[in-house]
């Protein structure tokens, strides 16, 4: 006898369709799954087992074949388990289901039948409700997560055992979706710690107000590791579409199981990451650190410390915001629309040519900032030299705290949405989109003066206008005028860092 049910496997962050077929009919008894399994889906033939058995149902001693349609998709992942048991138990006569053609089921099976959450609910019940399913059955502690999806019911189940109940049409109440908060949570760091520093708290606004990516250069204890921490404290409230983006990425990475993290994700790797874990990699291809930093910030602190392939490896996805991984199987493309903010020593001792006890070698210097290259450093919109504060400023009043800095940074966002269109920001126009930028004599003179002594690339030229604009926008001016170009060129000096 046969028997189909729908379930998903996780590619990247997305979810593709499989169809599970299974046929039981006589000869020697036999358990194969067929159709380009991994490891983890081959092992469903044990977990299957023993939990239809554990659960008071009979193991058919039969030729069973489970094949995954399409055979051509690699299938990944414990999440096909409950589809295998449930066509398994319709095809053997165990249970009678009319409808479960046209329901999705995704979960993991343990050996006493209960259904484990799995990776990736989210992704999955949005595809099944593109695939036109009725419903879909996950685990209990995945209903929350996959009602987000919203479109068709969800049905959470504990064990194998409800099955017979949910083929009668006894069905558990439909869970609530998650909350996307997207706002910070109540006593995130506030800006109000960074005491003193007024030229680094204003780059810090004009980055937020852009979407700019950052690189302070400084000496250790300067505060730069604090301000960037600071950052997503200021940064506009996610919208709802980018919010449910952030929630599908930490779906498929298994980060959602406590609930949405509130506010803007925040991400701060080891200087010992390999590029695979930074950009993304793996079999399959999981998402990095980038894709995690979606609409956040992603923070390299000790940049000079990092490996040098593994900062190259950011420059394309720091243009596009995206990122493609190509394997054998198949290529992946996984979004990676983040805010670089990047703190370096301006020495391997830390103190800094000008200070008198700085005992490195001249060529120790070239190696260790070498580690940037200037391709990288011409994609980094802010650059500030940061100092050490004075005693009187650690000791002084807390400074401007984050609120009355998102309100400025969230009517900026404002003016360039209204430009460019919702969601956008000036970090993210166009080269059509900044030829546009309207500006008086005096600024376009200046830019063009800079441009022809420093020999700037014309990368550089357009990320100067865009922060010219993003300037211009925080101080509500409907043209870039000379005093805004200067301040845009004054941020990007790289002999001041």
């Amino acid at each position: 006898m046969l028997a189909t049910a729908r379930t998903f496997t996780l590619n990247g962050i997305s979810a593709r369709p499989v169809r599970v077929e299974v046929d039981v009919h006589r000869g020697l008894p036999g358990f194969a799954i067929v159709g380009l399994p991994d490891t983890a889906v081959r092992e469903a033939r044990e977990r299957v087992r023993a939990a239809l058995v554990n659960c008071g149902f009979e193991f058919p001693l039969s030729r069973i074949v489970v094949n995954l349609a399409p055979a051509s998709l690699r299938k990944a992942g414990p999440g096909m388990d409950l589809a295998i048991a449930t066509a398994l138990l319709c095809a053997s006569g165990q249970l009678d289901w009319e409808a479960i053609g046209r329901i999705a089921f995704a979960g993991e099976l343990a050996l006493d039948g209960q259904v484990r959450p799995i990776f990736g609910a989210l992704a999955i019940a949005e595809a099944a409700r593109e695939d036109g399913a009725e419903a879909i059955v996950v685990p209990a502690e995945n209903g929350p997560e996959a009602a987000l999806a919203g479109g068709m019911e969800v049905v959470p189940l504990e064990s194998v055992a409800g099955l017979p109940a949910l083929a009668a049409g006894e069905r558990a109440a439909e869970p609530a979706p998650l909350a996307l908060r997207a706002e910070p949570a109540p006593g995130a760091p506030d800006l109000a710690d960074l005491r003193g520093q007024p030229h680094l708290r204003r780059v810090l606004e004009v980055a937020a107000a852009g979407g700019h990516s950052l690189l302070m250069v400084g000496p250790p204890g300067a505060g730069k590791s604090l301000a960037a921490s600071r950052l997503p404290s200021i940064l506009p409230p996610l919208r709802e579409a980018e919010a449910l983006e952030v929630a599908r990425i930490a779906s498929a990475t298994g980060r959602l199981g406590a609930g949405l993290p509130a506010g803007r994700p925040f991400r701060a790797p080891h200087h010992t990451i390999s590029a695979a874990g930074l950009i993304g990699g793996g079999t399959p291809p999981r998402p990095g650190e980038i894709t995690l930093a979606h609409r956040g910030c992603l923070f390299l602190d000790e940049l000079c410390e990092f490996r040098r392939d593994v900062l190259e490896a950011l420059r394309a996805p720091l243009e596009t915001g995206e990122v493609s991984i190509a394997r054998v199987s198949g290529r992946r493309r996984l979004p990676c629309r983040f805010m670089l903010v990047a703190a370096a020593n301006p020495c391997p001792c830390g103190r800094g040519e000008d200070d008198p006890d700085c005992t490195c070698l001249a060529a120790a210097v070239q190696r260790y900032q070498g580690k940037l290259s200037g391709a990288l450093a011409d994609r980094i919109d802010l650059l500030a030299a940061v100092s050490q504060p004075s005693a009187a400023e650690i000791g002084g009043a807390p400074g401007e705290a984050s609120v009355a800095v998102r309100d400025r940074v969230c009517a900026a966002r404002e003016r360039q949405e209204a430009r460019l269109g919702p969601g956008r920001c000036n970090a993210e126009m166009t080269a059509a989109e900044v030829r546009e930028c309207e500006l008086d004599q005096g600024a376009a003179a200046l830019l063009a003066d800079l441009y022809a002594r420093r020999g700037l690339s014309g990368r550089a030229h357009d990320r100067t206008l865009r922060l010219a604009r993003t300037v211009a926008d925080l101080s509500g001016a409907g043209r870039v005028g000379e005093e805004e170009m200067a301040q845009a060129l004054q941020l990007r000096r790289r002999d001041r860092a």
